[in-house]
């Protein structure tokens, strides 16, 4: 299990939502290719970078900030938000990005994931955003009739390798993970899992390690390393 901070950018700074909601936002930095920097320099092994206006417009908007960050770090970076379209995914790989997370557009158009993943399967992922065990979409701003576990499922068919689970309730509460449903997710196929969502301090770090589990690829944490109830040179440690 790997620690991955995370770099949320919105109108071109680095924020963080509460539970997702657009109209809570707190700001932590002004540029995020320097917060990238900072991270990597006390040892992140991985970025994950959400295009936050991108997620809910559907339009790329910081883009170009996304693919700087990529070209000026040296560890591998994964991003999300607003990823609708076979030409943006090959953009972003052909601009050094290691992992792109693909979302709405997997809810609305299974064949879409399908073709994507007979070209770059271990380059891609699919954020699964739950809330109350249904997929939300656009920027969380929507939720669908599907439940999470059948996506899931879906998907783990399809042969996806990676996917990043999210419980929205918990997003950006530092109220600890949700365990219950990270089980679950954990027991689909052999999908490799990202758990996203409400962590706090190393005693949630030590939790997820605790679950043992093989599929537990990585834990991406935001909000508690920028408010610093965490410390992410405590958080490797554990890991």
């Amino acid at each position: 299990m790997i620690i991955i901070p995370a770099i949320d950018i919105k109108d071109g700074k680095v924020v963080r939502l509460f539970k997702g909601q657009f109209d809570q936002i707190t700001e932590y930095g002004a540029d995020p290719v320097e917060m990238a920097r900072y991270w990597e320099a006390l040892g992140a092994q991985y970025l994950h970078v959400v295009d936050l206006d991108g997620a809910r417009d559907g339009k790329s908007a910081n883009r170009e900030i996304i693919k700087r960050i990529a070209k000026t770090v040296q560890i591998p970076v994964e991003t999300g938000g607003g990823i609708r379209s076979r030409e943006a995914v090959e953009e972003l790989l052909n601009a050094g990005i290691d992992r792109v997370i693909l979302g709405t557009r997997v809810v609305e158009d299974r064949e879409f994931v399908r073709c994507l993943l007979r070209s770059w399967n271990a380059s891609l992922a699919v954020s699964l955003d739950c809330l109350n065990g249904f997929v939300a979409q656009r920027g969380w701003v929507e939720t669908s009739g599907i439940k999470g576990l059948d996506l899931a499922r879906d998907l783990a068919d399809m042969g996806l390798k990676y996917i990043v689970y999210t419980d929205i309730s918990r997003d950006g509460t530092l109220a600890g993970p949700d365990i219950d449903g990270l089980k679950e997710v954990l027991a689909v196929g052999d999908l490799q899992v990202i758990a996203s969502g409400g962590i706090k301090d190393v005693e949630d770090i030590k939790l997820l390690r605790g679950l043992k589990s093989d599929n537990l690829y990585g834990v991406i944490t935001g909000k508690a390393l920028y408010e610093g109830t965490l410390s992410l040179e405590e958080a490797l440690k554990v890991c």
